[in-house]
């Protein structure tokens, strides 16, 4: 039962508001562990209720408090619907409580829930909260946001639909399309998961984003995210992106550190490169790491200090590259685009139409977004297979160069013991014989993927054996292999998984 504790006056005015007390002055109710306080109060003895008006207050225990110009109180369903200037605070104020204001809210002490639904605001020691709906558990500390949610804190701003936040843990729990913005640093986008505030650590799912306004971005399937150290961890389906770099790393798992811009992707790794629209560039290995490196150069003639910043790729085990002037496999690979070269590591190979080079490393010099020459060096090996024929010009050495026009080889220079197996052929198209040389520097030049003609130092010594007098076995150099089978032809075949044998 509701027990009337205190009042001034009472009376009764049947006309005016039938079997009702009309109480006034200091009014003070009783029901179970509530008080109700207020003004003046109309009391419905017979259905256990009253009507509460001027300063009202609410207390259920020593921590929650309800404040309003009106009160509607039944007590058989233990609904309190509290209106204008209503404010519902829980917890001791030595404590920093949580503050929910709102013009309409309803309490239902069966179940303990508070709840509005024509705009309100919970305040904590952390965050600010908006929204049309909400629904606040002081069980629980958890409340339920609905339409158009804003949540406030001094670092981000959060907006979403539907929205789950416990204001003891400072932890939002998000499973509509949510928002959250660091104001001129890093912009989240996800649909599920959640976000610690007071931590700044998150759990994304449901294909999410993290978008730094530097131009770089992480998405994934699911996403960890501790914004405060500035580290991110994606699985499935990944694809971290660089707009200033122009480029991609997509894989299955991979982490991000926002310091250096530090990252790697495992797991159907691949990097594109799309800072030239007519050249992109397709790596794929085991593993990819990216990253900028700082440094300051002092060389300046009136010595100041530069201080420059330049990005760098690796790529381990079972590289393979794709572009459409030049393809690679090797080992290990060290992209840097201080000096836009490209290291190729043991056992590289690279192809440019019917020519194909190897050695012990391979460097390759991009100019313009375009392939501008390569160099081997260590068992240097240069390839050529003639495409009426199809018969292979070799070129053996320790050092090889190959240089490069609008994506064809030119030019090609080897050195060091520099060894031929050359077939050169008439104008009519025939050939003369297979002829064998052995020099310190051979260079040949290329025009329509065919050797045009050759150039030796003056040391140089040779036989040419006619076609039908070639003896058995001396067609190939004894570093000859052709590696065709192992050739990315596209940019999807850079996941083939290919074995180079050398024979």
């Amino acid at each position: 039962m509701v027990y009337l504790e205190q009042a001034q006056t009472l009376s009764f005015d049947e006309a005016r508001v039938k079997d009702a007390q009309i109480l006034r002055g200091n009014v003070r109710f009783r029901h179970d562990s509530a008080l109700m306080y207020c003004d003046s109060a109309y009391f419905y003895e017979q259905t256990n209720s009253l009507d509460a008006f001027g300063h009202v207050r609410f207390e259920q225990g020593d921590t929650l408090q309800g404040f309003g110009d009106v009160l509607y109180y039944d007590g058989n369903t233990k609904l309190a619907r509290m209106r204008k200037h209503v404010r519902l605070i829980h917890g001791r104020e030595k404590e920093n409580p949580t503050v929910l204001t709102t013009d309409s809210l309803n309490y239902d002490r069966k179940e303990n829930v508070a709840y509005y639904y024509t705009g309100g605001t919970i305040q904590d020691s952390l965050n600010t909260l908006t929204s049309v709906g909400g629904r606040y558990m002081p069980d629980t500390k958890q409340a339920v946001f609905s339409r158009e949610v804003k949540l406030v804190n001094d670092k981000f701003t959060l907006t979403s639909d539907t929205l789950l936040y416990n204001t003891e843990t400072k932890v939002t729990d998000m499973v509509s399309p949510t928002t959250i913005v660091y104001e001129e640093e890093t912009t989240i986008l996800t649909s599920l998961g959640w976000y610690n505030t007071h931590t700044e650590q998150s759990m994304l799912l449901d294909r999410s984003q993290v978008i730094h306004n530097d131009g770089k971005q992480m998405t994934g399937d699911t996403i960890y995210y501790d914004k405060a150290i500035g580290f991110g961890k994606a699985i499935g389906h990944i694809e971290m992106r660089d707009t200033v770099q122009q480029a991609t790393l997509y894989g299955n798992y991979g982490e991000f550190w926002e310091e250096d811009s530090r990252g790697y992707a495992t797991d159907s790794a691949l990097m594109v490169d799309w800072s030239d629209a007519e050249h992109y560039s397709y790596i794929h290995a085991d593993t990819l790491f990216t990253e900028e490196l700082h440094y300051t150069d002092s060389t300046m003639t009136d010595s100041t200090m530069l201080d420059s910043t330049y990005h760098r790729v690796r790529a381990y085990y079972g590289v393979r590259v794709y572009r459409d002037d030049m393809q690679m496999v090797c080992d290990s690979m060290v992209y840097l685009d201080s000096d836009s070269t490209i290291h190729l590591y043991t056992d590289p190979v690279c192809w440019n139409e019917n020519l194909q080079i190897s050695a012990d490393s391979i460097t390759i010099f991009i100019h313009n977004g375009t392939v501008e020459r390569a160099e081997g060096i260590g068992k240097a090996l240069n390839v050529m297979q003639d495409t009426a024929t199809l018969l292979f010009n070799q070129m053996s050495g320790k050092e090889i160069t190959a240089y490069l026009e609008d994506g064809e080889v030119k030019l090609v220079d080897m050195s060091g013991n520099a060894l031929t197996i050359y077939y050169p052929v008439e104008d009519d198209g025939d050939i003369i014989g297979m002829n064998t040389t052995e020099s310190s520097y051979i260079r040949i030049y290329v025009e329509d993927q065919k050797i045009r003609r050759l150039r030796f130092t003056k040391e140089t010594t040779g036989i040419l054996y006619p076609m039908d007098q070639i003896p058995g076995g001396s067609d190939r150099l004894a570093s000859f292999f052709w590696a065709e089978e192992v050739r990315p032809l596209n940019p999807q075949d850079v996941f083939r998984h290919a074995v180079l044998k050398k024979e």
